[in-house]
């Protein structure tokens, strides 16, 4: 029997499941308004199904952003597929929940952070810079991140 409760891999459980309830609503109403998504992920992660080319060019994360164009999301209790367009080029991905490091809808000035202990400081600002390179038209919102530092002791 466990001494401490786990309040961390709670919330992480928590945020990952409101993340699923967000990307099913989208997959089966389409995203409503100005909503969109920047989505952070370790790309090294267990699971996660990238072409080649992309893994080569982010070893280690990438930022997507569902917005204009996106097609085939299909989500599931592990994790999400989505097909997106790279320069013309549509991509299918596979991005388990796990994986996600930041989820973040600038349009409500909502986002959520995973944090752990290799997590550098400077990851909004790395969002930023790989939207541009992803989205090619950059659009840089301030957005609240909730942060599982602020409930540790």
């Amino acid at each position: 029997m466990p001494q401490d409760i786990d309040y961390g891999t709670l919330m992480h459980t928590a945020m990952r499941g409101l993340i699923q309830k967000v990307l099913t609503n989208v997959a089966e109403n389409g995203l409503p308004g100005a909503h969109h998504f920047f989505i952070t992920f370790d790309t090294r992660q267990e699971g996660v199904e990238l072409a080649d080319w992309l893994h080569d060019r982010y070893p280690e994360e990438m930022t997507i952003v569902m917005q204009h164009w996106f097609e085939n999301l299909e989500v599931g209790n592990e994790g999400f597929a989505i097909t997106l367009n790279f320069g013309d080029a549509p991509e299918p991905l596979y991005i388990p929940y796990t994986a996600i490091k930041t989820f973040v809808d600038p349009s409500v000035e909502f986002g959520l952070r995973f944090e752990s202990s290799e997590d550098e400081d400077e990851t909004a600002t790395h969002i930023v810079e790989e939207t541009i390179e992803v989205e090619e038209t950059p659009v840089q919102h301030d957005a609240d991140v909730v942060s599982l530092d602020s409930f540790r002791k």
